[in-house]
């Protein structure tokens, strides 16, 4: 690894071969120098990361690839989506689409080594998918970021640039909890027991839920990424203190990066473990929480398109399904209002005639109810989908749509 200066990296991209692609740290994490500097100075590029951001270079040349879709590349002309659950991503990096350049947001050095700090994810994957074909991999060492333990941590001889930086993270903003979101929160909520193992991401289900599990016992977490809520939960003393918390990437405030730094009790990992469905079923009472766009009354979900075209992705919602589904006392959530308010429409459908991102989840929570479903006849399903989580005003639609399948 070399420490090189700004223009020292300027003139390595001027001299790179045509349209490379660049793998960078998404989520939000984005190594914003290192991107200004590839529009800077590279003409054309492929830009790929995950749940991409604001901010990144947008231009004629630049074209985009994810197979998380982010507001920064959310309806972008110059988008390619990449069908894909998380865990298979690295796989895609190794035989399809692989890096010229991996781009990382990384800590300051420390001993021989930099930390990802709060965004692992796919990056580990990438850096090797470089490092097998010829290509090359570059970090920005952040003075402000933290230093993360397990797979976040790349020895000094996986890179090949360092350029030092000091900029601010990316902070949360407060989640607004509503009525609806801490309703549902709090329907799920009463579902988990003492000793679980919770996977929960961004918004205010999760949020909500968090927020009335003060005096449980025992939990662990396993999940793709985590927030504030999760150190809450570790300033009540109710998380398992002999069980390391396990995710791929974090998003909080300034409080939970400062106590994650040095964290020895925080095991950041590859998506590719955090995300084995095999590895998540080895987790005790495995509790996955998901949300969706739309589920229709044979338990199908819809969490990744609107009016058919891709809003967000597969991601990691169906790993986790799959692998509370086969842990020993898990249970699959999939959360979601029952009416969506600026379409008028019912969330709750008669059959999906668009895409399908899960089905055969344990429950379907909204602000009504919990449909269970997993374990019941699909007419069964039918009718708790209908009585249970369905808006009271589309309920008898719906019974008549259930006549016509011969549900009901």
């Amino acid at each position: 690894m070399r420490v090189i200066s700004i223009d020292q990296l300027k003139s390595i991209l001027s001299s790179l071969p045509s349209n490379p692609r660049i793998v960078a740290s998404g989520n939000f994490a984005t190594p914003k120098t290192l991107l200004a500097l590839a529009d800077e100075c590279i003409p054309e590029f492929r830009l790929h990361m995950l749940n991409a951001q604001p901010g990144i270079p947008d231009r004629e040349g630049v074209t985009y690839e994810s197979a998380f879709v982010g507001t920064a590349m959310r309806r972008h002309p110059r988008l390619s989506y990449i069908p894909s659950r998380l865990s298979l991503l690295p796989v895609l990096y190794r035989d399809h689409y692989r890096p010229d350049v991996v781009m990382l947001h990384a800590s300051p050095q420390r001993f021989d080594t930099v930390s990802l700090g709060t965004e692992v994810n796919i990056l580990p994957a990438a850096i090797e998918a470089a490092r097998a074909h010829n290509g090359i991999v570059i970090a920005q060492s952040n003075k402000q970021m933290p230093y993360t333990y397990g797979d976040a941590q790349i020895y000094d001889n996986e890179i090949d640039f360092l350029v030092e930086v000091d900029e601010p993270l990316a902070i949360k903003p407060a989640t607004p909890l509503d009525d609806i979101g801490r309703e549902i929160g709090s329907r799920i909520a009463a579902l988990i027991e003492d000793n679980s193992t919770l996977q929960l991401g961004i918004g205010a289900v999760p949020d909500s839920v968090l927020a009335e599990l003060g005096k449980r016992k025992g939990l662990r977490i396993w999940t793709e990424m985590f927030s504030d809520g999760v150190l809450d939960l570790h300033k009540s003393g109710v998380l398992d203190d002999e069980i390391l918390l396990t995710a791929s990437f974090v998003f909080g405030s300034q409080e939970l990066y400062e106590w994650l730094h040095l964290n020895r009790k925080v095991r950041m990992m590859r998506t590719e473990r955090t995300n084995d469905p095999s590895q998540i079923a080895r987790q005790a009472k495995m509790i996955s929480i998901n949300s969706a766009l739309e589920v229709d009354l044979f338990d199908q979900a819809n969490a990744s398109h609107v009016r058919g075209a891709i809003y967000s992705g597969i991601g990691g919602s169906t790993d986790f399904i799959v692998g509370s589904l086969h842990s020993r006392g898990g249970k699959s959530f999939m959360a979601l209002p029952s009416w969506h308010p600026k379409a008028n429409v019912s969330t709750i459908v008669p059959r999906m005639t668009g895409n399908v991102t899960s089905f055969q989840h344990s429950y379907v929570a909204t602000e009504n109810g919990i449909a269970d479903c997993f374990g019941h006849s699909q007419n069964d399903q039918a009718r708790n989908l209908i009585e249970k989580a369905a808006h009271p005003t589309a309920r008898e639609e719906l019974r008549e749509k259930a006549r016509e399948f011969g549900l009901i």
